[in-house]
């Protein structure tokens, strides 16, 4: 009888051990391989990938004095539009990277042009292949979650984090690893909506997988989040964003901001939480100074009478807009924003100036 229960008590044991294992194998197994499916009819027909928990991470004061760094990574395509961005981008990078209370790793332009360009010996970076011709349907921000995917997949990262940047960025201080037990670091965007557009992404985010507030209102830039929890998150997010764009009903309601929500779901799907911060970035001129924020933003085109006020709407007298440069590179010598304007405008124009100004940033 003593040697049955002894026998009872070693499989026990023995299938736990197993069970226990085979969970830590699958729970880090590598990125899924399989090329974008271009045959995928529509949102009916989308399965998600796995959906593993990421475990909360411990909290230790030995944790807290050692540095965290994170990788940054930037998506662009070859146009001149890009490029002159990304070395403007990569330029305050390096000026930040070493100060007081810098986080900062390393730096890698992920170029999805699917070859080298000329700039490859002055900013670190990796080429991706774009996705086959005609799937991101004329919206070309669909390779981005794609050109992640292959880096995430072939690329050697030291760091344990990632920060998501991108092209028009310029970072103003040095940044800290904000991220925090688990959760991911993001900018809360006013326009991702995740409660108003509810009955469109439930077919992307079904109700078992929890409230629609599960969803936070982010993109996937800027945010801060571990490496190994976005090597889950990253084939879910490609995967997602070409089923949006096959969705009439979520390409219309989404437009233009479609792959920010699909990163919002994928990371949502995955169990993967952010904490919003909302001075993580400003975006003029409607954000006025730069307070505690470490990035400016300048997506949305600048217009001012010679007074100092806003002529938003109406080309300004002075104006800066980053589309006035899509296919040709800026002039050497911007002319500066008049006086009244907000900081955040100045600063910005100053530091888009360094570089402009000389040899550097001009072929």
């Amino acid at each position: 009888m003593g040697c049955g229960n002894l026998f009872f008590t070693l499989v026990i044991t023995f299938s736990a051990a197993l069970i226990t294992y085979n969970i830590i194998i699958s729970a880090n197994a590598s990125l899924k391989q399989d090329f974008p499916d271009p045959t995928r009819k529509s949102a009916s027909s989308f399965s998600l990938d796995p959906v593993i928990k990421m475990p909360t991470a411990l909290s230790s004061s030995s944790q807290r004095s050692k540095k965290r760094l994170f990788h940054t990574a930037v998506t662009a395509s070859d146009s001149i539009y890009n490029t002159w961005q990304c070395r403007v981008m990569y330029y305050w990078f390096k000026k930040q990277k070493n100060k007081p209370n810098s986080e900062m790793g390393g730096f890698t332009r992920i170029l999805h042009s699917g070859h080298p360009d000329r700039f490859m010996d002055e900013i670190p970076t990796f080429v991706a292949q774009p996705l086959p011709d005609g799937m991101d349907q004329g919206y070309i921000v669909l390779n981005r979650p794609w050109a992640f995917v292959q880096w995430l997949q072939q690329a050697k990262i030291e760091e344990d984090y990632i920060l998501m940047s991108e092209p028009d960025h310029i970072l103003v201080k040095p940044i800290p690893n904000l991220s925090r037990d688990g959760l991911g670091a993001a900018f809360p965007f006013f326009y991702i909506e995740p409660k108003k557009y509810e009955t469109v992404l439930r077919k992307f985010f079904p109700e078992e997988n929890g409230p629609i507030t599960n969803i936070d209102p982010i993109g996937n830039s800027p945010v801060i989040v571990g490496k190994d929890a976005l090597k889950k998150i990253a084939p879910t997010w490609m995967n997602v964003s070409l089923a949006m764009k096959k969705d009439p009903e979520a390409d219309k309601a989404f437009g233009w901001v479609l792959e920010m929500y699909a990163y919002a779901v994928a990371s949502a799907l995955h169990g993967v939480g952010n904490i919003l911060y909302k001075e993580f970035m400003i975006q003029p001129p409607w954000d006025k100074t730069i307070g505690k924020a470490y990035i400016i933003h300048y997506t949305y085109g600048c217009d001012y009478d010679l007074q100092g006020k806003l002529t938003y709407g109406k080309i300004g007298e002075w104006r800066f807009d980053k589309r006035s440069y899509d296919n040709i590179w800026p002039p050497r010598n911007l002319t500066l924003p008049p006086p009244g304007v907000p900081e955040s405008v100045i600063v910005r124009m100053q530091q888009s100036a360094v570089e402009l100004s000389g040899s550097y940033i001009l072929p």
